[in-house]
């Protein structure tokens, strides 16, 4: 990587004097419809799996924080949920968090899939960014792999144009493709000098800051959807009970145990998520522990079970109990 110029900050004005550029960490979000590649595009550019990603839309609930370490900045990524018109309570709770989110962070990454039409969606979030004055916004075309050379250009200007008609400019236009790799490491480069001039804000070896249980859920969560595609992937919520380490364990043999439920809306969702004879809710046992295991480091026992709880995206009180 070259030297990047950055403007001179006077409180970095030794590290100027050394001649290196001032460290910078700050927050970003990458904001779109559902399923721009907000997800794909933070696993890409931490490099490790921290982010839900699932192709069904309006698969992240809580904002996920995936942390890139660079020399020369920390990158903080917030991944808030896809804004959308909201239709159930749980929808607005969603639209909300995305709004706080935006209003506190230091440069906003608009995704938007350059195998799809700028649609009514994509209009709707834009103009919400408008709004925000102060915060640089950063045009990320994701899913180039999807598209050939003209599509793409016509894609760049046409989000180029939406910025002109509401009355800004996009501190940068990028294309990416997280999937094949290309150009991640280029949009690092080009958020690092947005943000602020400040010391690493997490320790070197945090990948993320959300608490484990929620990201252990997240995995389970996500392994539950896999494979349901004609159902809502909002029937499901996971909340994991509790997480301990197995007693009587040699200290080079430790054994996790953890005890989840996968909560559903309906008993007719009941026999959709454990399968013939209980197959389904094996594989997702088998899928989701492998990826905690690696999350954590250590050996785990995952112990599922299958709950339902009436209508809980509409109930205030059980949203409450769910995390939501």
């Amino acid at each position: 990587m070259g030297a990047m110029s950055v403007r001179p900050d006077t409180d970095a004005a030794a590290q100027q004097a050394a001649g290196e550029a001032p460290h910078r960490a700050g927050f970003a979000c990458f904001v779109g419809r559902p399923n721009a590649g907000k997800s794909t595009l933070t696993n890409a550019l931490v490099g490790q799996k921290v982010a839900i990603t699932s192709n069904r839309p309006q698969t992240t609930r809580h904002t996920v924080r995936g942390i890139v370490h660079r020399d020369d900045a920390q990158l903080i990524l917030v991944d808030t949920p896809g804004l959308h018109k909201p239709r159930t309570l749980l929808g607005e709770r969603l639209n909300d968090v995305v709004r706080t989110t935006w209003a506190e962070v230091d440069v906003i990454g608009f995704c938007l899939p350059a195998d799809q039409k700028l649609g009514p969606g994509d209009k709707y979030i834009v103009k919400e960014l408008a709004g925000i004055k102060k915060t640089p916004k950063i045009a990320i075309i994701t899913k180039t792999d999807l598209v050939d050379s003209k599509q793409l250009a016509e894609q760049l200007i046409a989000v180029s144009r939406l910025a002109e008609e509401l009355g800004f400019e996009w501190a940068e236009i990028i294309p990416v493709s997280a999937v094949k790799n290309s150009q991640v490491e280029l949009l690092g480069d080009l958020i690092a000098p947005l943000l602020p001039v400040s010391p690493p804000l997490y320790p070197e070896g945090d990948l993320t800051d959300e608490p484990e249980m929620v990201m252990v859920a997240e995995l389970i969560r996500e392994a539950a959807l896999e494979g349901v595609r004609d159902e809502l992937p909002h029937s499901i919520a996971v909340v994991v009970e509790e997480m301990l380490p197995r007693e009587g364990r040699p200290a080079d043999k430790p054994l996790l145990d953890i005890h989840a439920n996968v909560y559903i809306e309906r008993p007719s969702q009941k026999g959709i998520i454990i399968g013939p004879k209980g197959k389904r809710l094996k594989d997702v046992g088998t899928k989701s522990r492998k990826h905690i295991e690696a999350l954590l480091g250590t050996p785990v026992f995952l112990d599922l079970h299958v709950k339902v709880a009436k209508d809980w995206q509409r109930d205030p009180k059980q949203l409450r109990r769910l995390g939501f």
